[in-house]
């Protein structure tokens, strides 16, 4: 029995020391809120929609793919193609010095899918190197492209490191790691 009395007197201790109040007078519970003040706003318009079937001008046009038609047909290409070397894919990947003219910046290229090519970017290019976006093998030639997926330089490999060719401009361009 004394057990018994010893474990209810606990269990009766445990139930007030839960019951007991803690004070809180040394933590502010008040927040100090600073209001906002009133901000102009623009005036709101509103018109109709164009009708998406008739108007398609928003839309970029659709890039070339036979790319026979996209080759230049300038007697210096012709050479170029001549005597170019053979291209995979994978030998482009990576991180490649250009000359552009008298410039010269860094693209890097990768197989990751863009449209109908590989991702691919420069750093540093003026003209239309800036524009790069995607690229792509073509038979023994690599084709540049801008990120709406137009042909934007041409290039053939004319040594194990190194690939020649011109801008959509003329201007000359030389990769090389």
């Amino acid at each position: 029995m004394r057990i018994v009395h010893v474990a209810g007197g606990l269990m009766v201790a445990l139930a007030l020391a839960g019951c007991q109040r803690t004070s809180m007078s040394g933590i502010s519970t008040q927040q100090t809120v600073t209001p906002l003040e009133a901000q102009p706003i623009g005036t709101v318009s509103s018109s109709q929609l164009p009708d998406p079937t008739t108007d398609t001008s928003q839309f970029p046009e659709k890039p070339a793919t036979d790319m026979a038609a996209a080759t230049p047909t300038d007697g210096a290409a012709d050479a170029a193609a001549a005597g170019a070397l053979d291209v995979t894919k994978e030998s482009m990947v990576g991180n490649w010095r250009v000359s552009n003219g008298p410039s010269s910046c860094d693209m890097f290229l990768t197989l990751t899918n863009l449209g109908s090519g590989s991702r691919g970017g420069t750093r540093g290019c003026a003209g239309e190197l800036t524009t790069m976006g995607s690229w792509e093998v073509a038979g023994k030639q690599v084709v540049l492209k801008d990120r709406g997926g137009n042909p934007i330089a041409r290039l053939y490999k004319t040594a194990d490191s190194r690939f020649d060719g011109s801008t959509n401009s003329g201007q000359p361009v030389s990769l090389s790691r």
